[in-house]
Formats: structure tokens, sequence, C-alpha cells
């Protein structure tokens, strides 16, 4: 760690804010550092709250969110939270003699310390000089001046919305009749098996070979599939969601499908050691604290969650339950008949609950008739007033919603005493194909409501990628419900995407379209505690700012104004290793410049 180059580099940073410079440059005490710097950021805050004409319009609210920022970031109980002090550390960069025992400073952190310190002192630069020219008129010249610059945004989210593939597109429909061609000559199979979902449960593709055999894959990919199967981590991917995938290995338009199903090699390799560690838990959300009775999950007042089955037609690498899941399509997967009956009479003798969402796994593997028989014992339930289905199959397996399915399901959907949804999970649009806009509209045709759960990932997270998405759900019928950032486990950090991306593009992109397609709630699924809004900030902060450029969160319990519930601490993704991993792929990370002013 070259000594010079970080302290040269510091003082350059810090000549955004010289009051800030001159107390770190001091011989005085942390202590008094930090409460001269709590003094500075509060007569930075009063100023800008007067209107302070050296900071230019609407940069206020990007000075106030810093110093709020730096404020919390600043306290002890945060340094304690944390066990680290950001002032500690540039205090020792600017003054010790030797760096011994200091962690070396990641390009990240003074990308976050610079993007900062240019917040506070309103000089993001993120807007341009001149306001818009409709703000010198009145009347009809101003409202033509006002329509001119909402159509150049317009066009701006169609140009973006451009580049990406949808599985409706008629080029994209071709290709994925030949894959179909493809696929049952291998099997030997004819079009009629290929519209049976059994079939494609018979024939899901588990070992590497066969993968290889049906797809290029690349060097990594053929790698880490056989790993998993060596070291029986869950793989599987049906027939029908294969032909999803173009045959080439180049991930030029399936990125976002075969990274779903297709685990990377830290994803593997991080699972392994985690299995291996006695001392590491693979229940991220911590379900075993929020599970009474076996089968049930319960984080709220009025909702639970039942589980009557913990296997799918294909395994999604980021998994909430992968700790859970055994094999794909096992057969002992299933919640036996006395423990379901028994989870049933749980929610009975529970009167509080109003409504259930069964998932697990993937309930819709159930047959009708098991399903036919769960769903008549839950609707007899006089206090369930509402059942949801989370199931995946629509993106995965749409031979399996059959019209029989659709009945039997919406006898149990009763207008003004029992609504029956279903909750499906479709995460790019290159999934979305005529098969499954058919599946959700035989539940949409006997008036059964179909919302989609979206998890935010590095593999739909470019630029209007997202907001791509929502459009075509809403199309097919698909009602956007919720978006998730991607929980922080440590084996899906090829999958996880900052916080202030997810934020970004809420605020850029996707409130450039109607309200009836951005319809989601951006959240945070917090271990224990169940979801957090992250659009409202008052429901989580920045705490501190680690060497190595991430950002620390403390996310507020949903219940904090109701109950003294623990908070919870995060360590995001970096945000510069993502624009990083961006420019890769060919991204222009101009465009995403705004992302360090989100917190």
């Amino acid at each position: 760690m070259d000594k010079k180059k970080i302290r040269t580099k510091l003082l350059k940073l810090l000549d955004h804010a010289p009051p800030l410079k001159e107390i770190f440059l001091s011989d005085e005490s942390v202590d008094i550092k930090r409460n001269k710097i709590r003094y500075f950021l509060s007569d930075t805050l009063i100023a800008t709250f007067d209107d302070n004409p050296a900071i230019p319009p609407l940069e206020w609210v990007l000075a106030r969110n810093a110093v709020n920022v730096f404020r919390s970031v600043l306290s002890n109980r945060s340094e304690r939270l944390v066990g680290f002090s950001l002032l500690e550390y540039i205090n020792g960069l600017l003054h010790k003699e030797s760096y011994d025992g200091f962690e070396a400073p990641d390009p990240g952190f003074f990308c976050e310390l610079e993007h900062l310190l240019l917040g506070i002192s309103g000089k993001t630069g993120i807007y341009p000089e001149k306001p818009p020219a409709f703000k010198k008129y009145k009347g009809r010249k101003a409202a033509k001046l006002r329509s001119a610059d909402l159509s150049r945004m317009a066009r701006t989210g169609k140009r973006y919305m451009k580049e990406y593939s949808c599985g409706l597109d008629k080029e994209i429909a071709r290709k994925r009749s030949e894959n179909k061609t493809r696929i049952l000559k291998y099997f030997k199979a004819t079009e009629f098996e290929w519209e049976k979902w059994t079939w494609h449960t018979r024939h899901i593709i588990r070992d590497v070979n066969t993968l290889n055999d049906l797809i290029q894959l690349t060097e990594e990919e053929f790698e880490a599939v056989r790993l998993a199967k060596k070291n029986k981590i869950p793989f599987g991917i049906t027939p029908y969601y294969l032909s999803l995938m173009d045959k080439e290995s180049g991930r030029e338009l399936d990125y976002a499908v075969r990274a779903q199903v297709i685990p990377s090699l830290d994803y593997v390799t991080k699972i392994k050691r985690n299995r291996d560690d006695k001392q590491c838990s693979m229940d991220f959300m911590v379900e075993s604290d929020t599970s009474p009775i076996e089968g049930i999950t319960r984080r709220y007042p009025n909702i639970v969650i039942l589980k009557p089955i913990m296997t799918c037609p294909q395994i999604c690498v980021y998994c909430q339950r992968n700790w859970e899941i055994e094999d794909v399509y096992s057969r002992q997967a299933a919640l036996s008949k006395e423990k379901l009956d028994k989870a049933i009479m749980w929610i009975a003798e529970t009167p509080e609950i109003s409504e259930v969402l069964i998932t697990g796994g993937d309930p819709l593997l159930l047959s009708n008739d098991k399903l036919e028989g769960m769903l008549k014992k839950i609707s007899r339930i006089g206090h369930v007033e509402r059942i949801r289905i989370g199931t995946r199959t629509p993106v995965t397996l749409p031979q399996r919603i059959t019209e029989s399915l659709a009945r039997t399901i919406n006898r149990f959907h009763n207008p003004g005493k029992r609504e029956v949804i279903i909750m499906t999970h479709f995460e790019h649009p290159y999934e979305i194909t005529p098969q499954s806009m058919d599946a959700v509209q035989k539940f949409r045709r006997h008036g059964m409501e179909v919302y989609n759960q979206l998890v935010y990932t590095f593999y739909n997270s470019k630029k209007f990628e997202a907001s791509f998405l929502r459009h075509k759900l809403r199309l097919t019928g698909v009602t956007p419900y919720y978006t998730f950032n991607t929980k922080g486990k440590d084996e899906t950090d090829d999958y996880r995407v900052p916080i202030a991306r997810l934020l970004q593009e809420q605020h850029e992109e996707a409130r450039l379209l109607p309200g009836t397609v951005r319809t989601d709630e951006i959240v945070f699924n917090v271990p224990r505690l169940g979801k957090n809004y992250l659009r409202a900030s008052q429901h989580h902060d920045v705490i501190s700012i680690l060497p190595d450029g991430r950002r620390v969160y403390e996310f507020h319990p949903w219940e904090k104004k109701l109950s003294l519930v623990d908070t919870y601490v995060y360590t995001d993704v970096s945000i510069y290793k993502y624009l990083k991993r961006l420019r890769a792929i060919g991204e222009n990370v101009a465009e995403y410049k705004t992302i360090w002013h989100y917190y």
C-alpha cells in the first residue's frame, strides 16, 4: 500500500469540502474532530434549508441527504453496530506513520467518499446548468415546451427498451420452436407429449452431459453443473425452460434465463463451503425462528405461509429456501398428510390469520386432487378471506396450467367472501412466451388475479430492463407486485445489486412509465423480521462506508412503532464493482452516474 499516493488522493478528495479538510489535518483528537465535523454538518444543513445561494436548485435535496448520511456514519452507535469507524480510518490514513494493520482502501472507497463530499457541498453536477425552457413561459407555450420535454423522456425510455428481446417477438418465438423440435428429437418424444406437464417432470435435465448435448455450455457452466451434481447441490431444468435458452453459449440474449438455473462456480464453491462449516446456517431468513409448527412460517399479524411441498420443477440459483430443498422434483418433498392437517388446524385455531400464502417449493407440483383437498380444508376456515398460491410454473412449466387446474382452484375463489390470487416469478422479458401468457390467461378468464414478484439481480438490472419486463407483463395479464432486492446470501454475490441501483431504477426509469405499469413495491426482505420498504427512507439508514467501498445499512423492523424489536445490519455490494461489471458487458456506466446519490 503506497502511503504517499493514498494520502495525496485523500487530500484531493477533501478539497471538495475545505472545512472538513482543515478539521482532518489538525492535530486534535478524534473525538474533538468528530464534534467539529458534526457542527460543520449541522451548519451546512441549516444553510441548505435557508436557501443557500451557493447551491443550485434541487441540489439542496442531495446535500440534505448526504449530510444526513455523514451524520449517521459519524455516530458512536453506528460505529458500535458496524465494528468500524470511518472517522478513525480516514484520520489514520492521513496521520499514521505506518499503515500496518490497516486495510488498504479500495477504489470503491474513494468513489463513495468523493460522491458523499460532492453531495454535502452541493456539487454533484447531475443537473444541467440551465433550467428547462418551459419555465420561462406560461399558458399554451409553456405546455407545448413541457410536452416536448416529456416526449424526449419517453423516447429515451423506448430507445433503451428496444435493446431487449421478449419471448413474444416473432423471431424469438420461431427460435424457441426450433429449440423444442431439437429437444423432442433428443428425447424421441412427440408434440402431444410436450403439452403434458408430467412428461416434462419425467424428463427434467439433471446432469451436465445431457445439458451439454442440448445446448452449448461454456467451460465454467459445464464445471459448475458438474460440481453441483457431485456435491448434491439441487440442480434441474425442465425441457420447456431449456427451450427458452439459445443453443449457442454466448449468452447474448438468454443471459438472464441461463443465470436463473445454471449456477456459477462461485455459487457452487460457497454452497459447499457453507455446508461443510458446522457454524454456518444456510437458513438466511431465519425461518426456524418464525415457524411455530412444521410447514408454517409467520412474520406478520394477519398472514401466514403454508409450505405443503419443498421442491420445484427446477431450482432457481438464488432460491431463498435452497437449504430446505433436497432435490429437484423430489418425491419425498411433500409434507405428510398428518403434518399438513396439523398445519391447517393451527391456522384454524389462530383466528387472527385472514390470509394464507401457499408456497414452498412449488405447490402446483401437487396433483389436482391434493390441491383441491388442501384448498377445501383452508376454505372451510371462516376467518381466512384470501388464499395466495405462489408458483413459478407459468414460467418454468406452463403446461401445468390446464383448464382443469384453473377450474379446480377457481372453485374456492368466491368474490365478496374469499379471494384466490396467483403469485408468480417472471424475472426477464425473455421468459415471457405465448405459452406463459396462455397459462396466465387461464387464471384470468376464471376471475383470478395474477401478480409478479421480481427478484432484482445483476441479470435484469440494466437501464430500463426491469421497466420493459413490467410493461410486457401488464400486456400479458400479470400485475407487478413486489420487486425484491437480492438477499445478502454470500453464495449469491454474483447476483446481488447495490440497493442504490434499485432506488435509481424506481426513480429514474420505472417513474417514466404509467402508474398502471409500475404498481410494484420495492423491498428488502430482512431475516426474521420481514419486508422493509426501500422507497421509504425512514425505514433504513446508511451507517458506514467500509474500506472496500461497500455501504453498511441498518434496516428498521416494520413494527418499530408498535413493538420493541431489534434492527438488522446489512453490508451491501460495492457500487464501484457493480458498475465495473456493467462496463465489462458493454454498458456505458456514465449513464448510471446518479447511482452514488441514492441512499
